[in-house]
């Protein structure tokens, strides 16, 4: 079953570090986002391989946007 990680809150991202195709583990950092000067990581919730990304540097997203998925 596929992971759709989403964002938690309104913000900047930062830095896109994951790749689709990429292996990642849970705790991994997919994306970086920046709101009001603080960095604030997104985490992979669960072990697999990143199907989608929907997001790249410099988007805005909204409080339930799509950042990922993982397979």
């Amino acid at each position: 079953m596929a992971d759709e990680i989403r964002a938690e809150m309104v913000a900047n991202v930062w830095k896109v570090v994951a790749g689709v195709g990429d292996t990642v583990a849970e705790g991994d950092t997919l994306v970086i986002l920046e709101s009001m000067k603080m960095e604030i990581p997104v985490l992979a919730e669960s072990d697999g391989t990143v199907d989608q990304l929907a997001v790249n540097e410099g988007d805005v997203v909204q409080e339930g946007d799509l950042i990922a998925v993982i397979n």
